[in-house]
């Protein structure tokens, strides 16, 4: 009897214990260990979206922590999230990831490439949302996005379109109700409430953003950069 074949098929097959493992090891903030297993994982499967998005995931938390060393995170992050959506574009969360690896991406980029790469990110999340209506942190990137087009003004607009092609429209309104959805759907998760409260100091409505980061700040840290939050909050609370 040939058991080649058989041996083959068996070692062929994704162990979805790699990816729980992963999971489990990002929860803990072991974004290291957790790339490791997701990367396991995607040696076995080279095809499936869930071990990509979850890699670029890990190495954006790893580049939030990481000071002068982010940049080489970011780029990884933004590589694997090309692959990922290779593998599985119909994902959301690979569809989620891809456009915050781009907005990584666009921070170090000219002008004109960042004027490409927000239309970019606009249409990622769009799709993320079109295929996972409760994704929430596709609505919480999304309302980070939105503040940064509140933060452009008019005549940046205007020249922006006239020489570089035009910015999404959109900007703190638009930014304010993605961030109310992302808590909604998720109401635990300190990145949602921080960014909310920041809409609200940025559009000068501060006593209304002092109460959200009170509350904010009661909640338990699920993610190493959450501790970068936490220590603004307090700062902006101290004011």
């Amino acid at each position: 009897m040939n058991l080649l074949f058989p041996l083959m098929f068996l070692m062929s097959v994704p162990d979805p214990l790699l990816i729980s493992a992963g999971d489990q090891l990002f929860r803990e903030q072991r974004y290291h260990e957790a790339i490791q297993s997701y990367s396991r994982s995607i040696e076995q499967d080279p095809n499936s979206g869930e071990a990509y998005w979850r890699s670029v995931r890990a190495y954006i938390c790893l580049g939030d922590i990481s000071g002068e060393s982010q940049q080489q995170y970011y780029h990884a992050a933004y590589d694997l999230s090309l692959k990922a959506l290779k593998a599985d574009s119909m994902n959301s969360n690979v569809q989620c990831w891809y456009a915050v690896s781009m907005g990584y991406q666009a921070i170090t980029e000219g002008s004109r490439r960042k004027v490409e790469l927000c239309n970019s990110i606009k249409r990622s999340l769009d799709k993320a949302i079109e295929l996972d209506p409760n994704n929430d942190v596709a609505y919480s990137i999304y309302g980070t996005f939105y503040r940064a087009l509140g933060n452009i003004n008019w005549i940046e607009r205007k020249l922006a379109g006239m020489l570089l092609g035009s910015l999404p429209r959109g900007g703190y309104a638009e930014a304010e109700q993605m961030l109310l959805t992302a808590i909604r759907l998720a109401p635990n998760i300190i990145r949602h409430r921080y960014e909310l409260g920041l809409v609200y100091f940025d559009t000068g409505q501060k006593e209304k953003g002092k109460k959200i980061f009170t509350e904010t700040l009661l909640l338990p840290q699920t993610l190493a950069s959450d501790q970068v939050r936490i220590g603004d909050m307090k700062k902006r609370l101290a004011e």
